[in-house]
């Protein structure tokens, strides 16, 4: 969620500078650059979730994109242009007060945090408002294990002055009537334009969603909504992960063509690669691995879909989408494309923003599926063979640096009485418990993967035995703080695991088997522990008593 505010100050001036071009020389041409940057901002502020820059952006988007629905001569009539203006102004305003205020807020998340791994999620401020803060004591507690430290202020109070403007806000609407609450959502998301809001207590009608969603909210929790549903989404909210950047090849024989669209989508931060020989497709996908192919429907000694059938017999590409491109009219021809490897067909010439609209669908939609194939659907994180092949990629990256590597095998005690004593349902929500402890305390780049049941399997690249040990004992000690509700009581329950480094022992599958020993000597040992495949020294670890 958090971005530096050079960032966003970076990419409005560019849409400024390209507002400027078109009014200094106002073609077409330099209108459908302006359009594109419009279009580019208003996704980059919807991947970042900044919900009210965004809302601001996309009715920019729209009066923009009107203008290409009619017959238009350049320059635009002067009231379209004094529209634009206004909104294009209001928009970098906005930047710049989200800037002044987070100007001193970066430099705060920077500072190191006590007891957690290097290069954790850092989390931001939490607020719950409403009248009674006793109702929602079971989720101030249950978001407490998970480094949420909530502060609570009345309705009747307003929040403090120099609170963050992007903070997450939990909203209690119990209590108020329809007008009250959505007048309060509106002033709440007009003064925090780049914060999120979540509204707790609602019903669960159509028209009150409506009207939640309609006055600023991102998200809505009906009432009787299960704690630990509200804390998944919260959790979920407050650590939106970086996205990858989009990849395309092109396969166009136009030289002329090609540069035209990869400047389109490189506007869009979409990464690009472009060939003009169609044979050499199966190798450029080998090497860019693209999300999705672009592909122009008629090349010389090979069409579109010949190349598109060729590539639909490797499994390895069997679900990546493939879009044509042509001057092809003929329904027909275009159904028939489609019917033999095709996903789209968009017609030459194009709008530049439809293309990257479709493009950026249809990629969404491929990782989508892709995600579903390598994680976990109870916890988001990898699967058993997603992570074991995960882990030998950065086995061999450290061993490649001569670095060290630390793998965990943890596992939830008595895991099979607590699906007997609360049911399955409980037995899942105490597996997502860990996972999203995990999730908290662990670093971008380490590996966490539910390797099966109630185990995981974790990966610490350039971690020692020592370091290990003392940031899993610390997790185990967390974990077994967490009270699990069940009907209006509460239970606790722990882990154990066991630790083998690398390079100690050298393979992937050898790390695994040796920390899953070490995990079975820490279960007959008592549980609730860590164990070591072999006992640590000092060079490995430094002096420690587990």
């Amino acid at each position: 969620m958090f971005i530096a505010s050079t960032e966003l100050n970076q990419k409005s001036q560019a849409l400024l500078n390209d507002w400027q071009r078109y009014q200094s020389s106002p073609s077409f041409e330099n209108f459908v650059e302006l359009a594109v940057s419009i279009n580019s901002f208003t996704e980059f502020l919807i991947d970042k979730g900044f919900t009210a820059l965004h809302h601001a952006s996309h009715e920019l988007e729209q009066v923009a994109l009107s203008l290409f629905n009619v017959e238009v001569q350049h320059p635009i009539p002067q009231v379209a242009a004094d529209d634009l203006n206004e909104r294009i102004l209001a928009l970098i305003h906005m930047i710049e007060n989200y800037s002044v205020a987070n100007s001193n807020l970066t430099e705060r998340r920077q500072e190191p945090q006590p007891g957690l791994a290097q290069d954790t999620h850092l989390t931001r401020c939490v607020w719950l408002i409403g009248h009674d803060k006793e109702v929602w004591s079971d989720l101030l507690t249950q978001l407490g294990y998970f480094g949420k430290s909530v502060k609570f202020s009345s309705w009747d109070d307003p929040l403090p002055e120099n609170i963050n403007n992007d903070p997450l806000l939990l909203l209690d609407i119990s209590g108020l009537t329809d007008g009250e609450w959505q007048t309060r959502i509106k002033a709440l998301r007009q003064q925090f334009a780049v914060g999120q809001l979540l509204c707790l207590a609602i019903r669960s009608d159509f028209d009150q969603l409506q009207q939640a969603l309609r006055s600023g909210c991102d998200w809505c929790m009906p009432e009787g909504t299960a704690t630990h549903t509200i804390v998944a989404q919260i959790l979920e909210m407050d650590d939106r992960q970086e996205q990858e950047t989009f990849r395309v090849l092109i396969v166009e024989d136009s030289m002329t063509a090609s540069v035209f669209i990869q400047r389109t989508l490189q506007e869009s931060q979409i990464s690009t690669h472009a060939i003009q020989d169609p044979y050499q497709v199966l190798n450029a996908m080998k090497q860019f691995n693209p999300d999705l192919i672009l592909m122009d429907m008629y090349m010389p000694n090979c069409t579109g879909v010949e190349a598109a059938r060729v590539i639909r017999q490797h499994d390895e590409f069997i679900s990546i989408p493939i879009v044509y491109l042509s001057g092809e009219t003929n329904i027909a021809l275009q159904v028939d494309a489609m019917r033999l490897g095709g996903d789209h067909f968009l017609t030459k010439p194009f709008n530049p923003i439809f293309l990257n609209a479709i493009i950026k669908s249809k990629i969404e939609r491929y990782r989508c599926l892709r995600r579903s194939m390598y994680h976990d659907s109870l916890t988001g994180l990898l699967n058993h063979t997603s992570g074991k092949n995960t882990l030998d990629t950065i086995l061999s990256s450290v061993a490649h640096e001569n670095g060290d590597l630390a793998v965990v095998m943890l596992d939830i005690d008595n895991f099979k009485q607590v699906n007997d004593s609360y049911g399955h349902p409980i037995g899942d929500q105490v597996i997502r418990s860990l996972a999203w402890l995990l999730k908290q305390r662990l670093r971008k780049h380490d590996v966490l993967c539910r390797y099966g049941g109630e185990e995981f399997l974790i990966a610490l690249p350039h971690t020692n035995v020592g370091k290990a040990y003392h940031i899993i004992d610390r997790i185990r000690q967390d974990f077994a703080q967490i009270r699990h509700p069940y009907n209006n009581a509460h239970f606790c329950t722990t882990v154990s695991g066991g630790i083998a480094t690398f390079p100690d022992i050298q393979t992937g599958d050898a790390l695994i088997k040796a920390a899953d020993d070490a995990l079975y000597q820490a279960k007959h040992g008592g549980r609730n522990r860590i164990e070591f495949s072999t006992r640590p020294t000092s060079s490995q670890g430094g002096l420690f008593n587990p």
